[in-house]
């Protein structure tokens, strides 16, 4: 689904990864790990095609990254929903909108007519008229949660999504983040939050990766 090569990367003048090679598989979850700076963020872009390796080879769907058109670049991305920490949204635009943003890009306004369901499913169902500026912190990421899984992706990729959160929030998060894994799609989530990574133990088999000194590392098994 998404593979990595001996794949590095440089910013700078200097290598910021290095000698990367793993493989995230159909259904699988992800923890990634590491300290500020080490380049979890950083991966995920290579991951999702924002970035190209220095070095090395990825491959997003059996197709190498560097082989890919600019259209070939954005389908492969509807297949891989986002979410970031500092999630963006169009003030002006109502909740709704702003969550089928993505179709409307694509030109599938047509195919939102699950909305109601998906705004119920992360809890935000009586808030499709809200305004972003009105929305809690936590309502923001389940909102960035709905918008990146509109399109229906097979991989969802979190960077820090519970950063700015409380513990219950968190878990309220986690548990979504779960479910979704839970219904094939394959998940990533960068966080340096460890008591999360022990919470999703009674949830989700998952493999914590961690990047330490460039490279990434097989922290641990199955949680």
């Amino acid at each position: 689904m998404i593979a990595l090569e001996n794949v590095a990367y440089s910013y700078g003048g200097g290598e910021l990864l290095s000698d990367m090679s793993l493989r995230l598989a159909p259904g699988s979850f992800h923890f990634l790990t590491g300290p500020s700076g080490a380049g979890k963020s950083t991966f995920l872009k290579l991951c999702y095609g924002e970035l190209l390796p220095t070095a090395g080879h990825i491959t997003l769907f059996d197709r190498d990254v560097r082989s890919l058109t600019r259209d070939d670049i954005a389908y492969t991305r509807r297949r891989i929903g986002v979410v970031h920490q500092d999630c963006q949204f169009l003030d002006h635009l109502p909740l709704a909108a702003n969550v089928t943003l993505p179709l409307t890009v694509a030109g599938r306004a047509e195919n939102a007519g699950d909305l109601a369901d998906l705004l119920g499913w992360v809890g935000l169902g009586a808030l499709a008229q809200a305004l972003p500026p009105s929305l809690s912190g936590g309502e923001r990421q389940r909102a960035a949660l709905a918008r990146a899984i509109i399109m229906g992706p097979d991989v969802i990729l979190a960077d820090e999504p519970t950063g700015n959160l409380d513990w219950e929030m968190s878990l309220r998060l986690l548990t979504l983040l779960t479910e979704l894994n839970r219904m094939g799609k394959t998940v990533v989530v960068a966080t340096h939050d460890l008591n999360l990574i022990r919470q999703a133990k009674s949830l989700v088999p998952a493999r914590v990766l961690r990047i330490s000194k460039r490279r990434i590392h097989l922290a641990g098994a199955d949680l």
